[in-house]
């Protein structure tokens, strides 16, 4: 077993419950099962400003499948939720999980990089992770509670219906 840290987003449709509903399919998927959920988050698109905002969470889960294979299993969400991946890097979308951190695995291939290497630089991601798993160590980072409070909140706020 392995502890595996996913960031979850949406702007299209309703997206808290876009969220919601992925974290329901995560927690019924077979070897994996869903530990801790952060608050949801609203913050400003990345990328064209005429999108919506985006709904932002990260979850914790304890898995028996490989790095890889988890992966494999939230391009799989993904798709079920609608999303079409279309080389738009920062459009808007149905659903956007991203696999952050797996504790004890350092990865660098062409399709899997952990830690992910954006997780240092959005406040979207950190501030929510902090609230789950604050003493975190991301290797060659730092502690996520110490890296959420260097970035600040700014452009983040609780996501209200």
């Amino acid at each position: 077993m392995a502890t595996a840290y996913i960031a979850l987003g949406a702007n299209l449709g309703r997206p808290d419950q876009q969220v919601r509903d992925a974290l329901e399919r995560l927690s019924q998927t077979e070897g994996i099962g869903l530990q801790s959920c952060s608050p949801l988050y609203r913050s400003a698109p990345l990328g064209p400003a005429d999108q919506p905002d985006y709904c932002n969470a990260v979850c914790a889960v304890e898995t028996v499948l490989t790095p890889e294979a988890l992966l494999a299993e939230l391009l799989a969400q993904e798709r079920l939720a609608g999303r079409v991946r279309n080389g738009d890097r920062w459009g808007p979308r149905l659903l956007d999980l991203d696999l952050l951190h797996v504790e004890g695995v350092k990865r660098e291939t062409l399709w899997l990089k952990l830690p992910h290497p954006e997780i240092a630089r959005r406040n979207f991601v950190l501030v929510p992770l902090a609230d789950i798993a604050p003493a975190l160590e991301i290797p060659g980072l730092g502690r996520v509670d110490e890296l959420a409070r260097d970035i600040g909140r700014d452009g983040l706020a609780p996501w209200t219906s």
